[in-house]
């Protein structure tokens, strides 16, 4: 049995020996087998991240089980790591309390009654989590509500750098919001099978900006410090206390931007600060080590270090656990690390679109919540709102869409939001949205279709179908233009005959054909595309994109604007001119799928009618301009701006329609 000095719960702390495991038949790290042969100690050091309240295996939007999420499979991945190495601890390092309807059900419907433990925090008391911190979005419901949801917790929650009212003079002098730190007095067995004391220290820390992204709930009553100099403030505080190993919970990514106050993604800095022996970092959704930190100076992604500290980013929604292996010497009457190794464990493989699952989920993980997960199939399933016109995808690559079209409004109200008491407020809010489900290699059946009336959560699935996150970026009138040019590539061009033209360009992915709300423009085909499929400038005289205008005048190609899109697009992906990640100016915290549930919550009643903001231009004689959508179309012909008509049946399942340009 465990002893703490502070008022937690007992429990076990799974101490074995590694002839004990061997003996048992259990795969053992091989850490434990040198802590034997050296006389050391193998400490195993386990992480969550990021879980967003999912706990089920459970796509809610889609309402349909999901293989890639879940805690309660990385509580299986948890349960095989603890049998390799017993002397383990498990943390959480943020993120859990808000991100799918099951977080939006407790905190704007049902709340939590007296007595109640919120699903996420059971779900950790399940798994005898040894201390969690908080990330940015536990703000998103306001401080009662977070206050409430942690008074559930068997383990203490940890938070250095946020802290109530006005800061002190010195960070160590705060009055924080939770207590900064805890240290945590354990036993743990050498490789000789000899007990000795260990006291591990546990430090969290947030990003600064949650004072803008929920400035609603936080403004007045709390205020956030630089991560780095918190830090620096605490840690010698924690050694002066004997912390013999100090292990920081970073809900903060990985960044080698130059260092500056207030940065949002400070870990690499974070562990440039003496006394920090283990980083568990957060928040970027990303997995360490691995290929997406390739080439940061300062990062080994082959061994898992930050300036020579180890760290793990376990991916997010319960997809990977990260473990760090320390190898502990004596030191004195204390423990240095002498070695170590990192990881992040996955719960699915996935071959082309073929997921497998590696574990099943933890029975007890389900039970503990199982009543919270009916509650929320049945939240999904009932109407939050309703829609008062149907909202399809059958011809977003041909005219302006209502499908494409709440996804643009619903981005313009959160950004405008956001940005209403900061820099750019001035400025005029763009959207840029694509269709998602249109057909191509998904089938027949891969369009959005909800019918006018009522709307339920789960239709969100239809409309947006990635769990990316808002954003926003700064261009020019000018490179509103490129954007478009490089859209418009979704397009073969067209000749003036009336033979028979494929319209659509089957290199092009109609997630990239992006339709920029706030603007008006037409696209002409009778003009090679500017841009290739992988945004090559291959006709730098080609202008497909004409009559651009905004607020009925010619678009000034000086003029500034503000376009709200998701982080895909504004971090390069796509490979669309001026985007490469340097004008993002807003990250916000939210999904765009939660920004639209939000937007029909607010609105009530939504109107997804397409404005017909943009559209073809004239290319006279081209009568028998042709594509594919689903037979369904059919019944929403008379609703769209274009001159569309049903030729007959196609290939698997499609039909062929036919555009008349002329």
């Amino acid at each position: 049995m465990i002893k703490t000095l502070l008022p937690l719960r007992r429990r076990d702390f799974l101490l074995g020996t590694a002839a004990a495991g061997a003996a048992s038949g259990l795969i053992v790290s091989p850490f434990r087998h040198l802590a034997y042969a050296a006389g050391m100690a193998h400490l195993r050091l386990l992480e969550t991240t990021d879980i967003h309240v999912h706990v089920h295996p459970y796509d809610y939007y889609r309402d349909r089980p999901d293989n890639t999420v879940g805690l309660a499979k990385t509580a299986a991945l948890i349960a095989q790591a603890r049998a390799e190495a017993p002397n383990a601890l498990l943390f959480d390092n943020g993120d859990f309390l808000q991100g799918n309807p099951m977080g939006d059900l407790m905190a704007y419907e049902r709340g939590l009654h007296e007595g109640e433990v919120h699903p996420v925090v059971a779900a950790m008391n399940v798994l005898k989590v040894d201390a969690a911190t908080l990330g940015n979005h536990e703000f998103n419901y306001g401080l009662d509500f977070l206050m409430k949801s942690l008074a559930g917790g068997d383990f203490p929650f940890v938070l250095a750098n946020v802290h109530n009212g006005a800061p002190a003079a010195n960070a160590r002098d705060d009055d924080t919001l939770v207590r900064p730190y805890v240290i945590l007095d354990r036993e743990i067995v050498d490789g000789e099978g000899v007990s000795h004391p260990i006291r591990i220290g546990i430090i969290g820390f947030v990003p600064p900006q949650i004072l803008n992204w929920d400035r609603a709930h936080l403004h007045g009553k709390v205020g956030a410090r630089d991560i780095v100099a918190t830090a620096e403030a605490y840690i010698p505080q924690m050694r002066e206390e004997g912390a013999d190993i100090i292990v920081a919970l970073s809900h903060s990514g990985i960044s080698a931007e130059q260092q500056a106050e207030g940065m949002e993604n400070a870990s690499l800095y974070l562990a440039g600060v003496p006394g920090i022996d283990a980083i568990f970092t957060g928040h970027q959704h990303l997995l360490f080590p691995g290929p997406d930190y390739a080439d940061l100076p300062e990062v080994d992604i082959a061994n898992g270090t930050l300036r020579g500290v180890p760290a793990t980013m376990p991916g997010f929604w319960g997809s990977h656990l990260g473990v760090i292996d320390l190898m502990l010497a004596r030191d004195g009457n204390g423990w240095r690390v002498m070695e170590f190794k990192t990881e992040s464990r996955p719960i699915y493989e996935r071959v082309d679109r073929e997921v497998t699952p590696l574990v099943e989920p933890v029975a007890a993980v389900l039970a503990a919540t199982q009543s919270y997960h009916d509650e929320t199939l049945e939240y999904v399933r009932r109407p939050v709102g309703e829609t008062s016109a149907p909202i399809n995808s059958y011809f977003a690559l041909v005219a302006d869409d209502p499908s494409v079209q709440i996804v643009s409004q619903a981005q313009t109200w959160y950004i405008a939001d956001l940005l209403a008491t900061r820099e750019y407020a001035d400025l005029p809010v763009l959207s840029a949205a694509a269709p998602f489900k249109a057909g191509g290699r998904g089938g027949a059946d891969y369009y959005t279709d909800v019918p006018a009336g009522d709307i339920a959560i789960k239709n969100v699935a239809d409309l947006y179908l990635y769990p990316n996150t808002a954003r926003a970026v700064l261009i020019t009138g000018a490179g509103v233009k490129e954007w478009l040019e490089m859209s418009a590539g979704m397009f073969n061009q067209v000749a003036a005959t009336d033979a028979e033209q494929p319209l659509l360009n089957p290199d092009f992915p109609s997630y990239n054909f992006d339709v920029i709300d706030g603007v008006t423009y037409r696209i002409d085909l009778s003009r090679p595309a500017r841009y290739d499929s992988d945004g090559n400038l291959v006709a730098p005289n080609a202008s497909r994109i004409v009559d651009l205008m905004f607020d009925g005048r010619p678009i000034d190609p000086e003029a500034r604007f503000v376009v709200a899109t998701n982080n895909y697009r504004a971090g390069g992906g796509g490979h669309f001119p001026g985007l490469d990640g340097s004008n993002i100016i807003v990250q916000a915290p939210d999904t765009n799928r939660d920004v639209i549930v939000r937007y029909i919550i607010q609105q009530g009643t939504i109107n997804p009618s397409a404005d017909g903001n943009w559209s073809f231009a004239p290319v006279p004689g081209a009568t028998n301009v042709t594509f594919e959508s689903s037979p369904q179309g059919e019944k929403y012909l008379d609703s769209i701006a274009a001159d569309v008509e049903l030729v007959g049946p196609a290939e698997d399942g499609f039909a062929k329609y036919r555009l008349n340009l002329a």
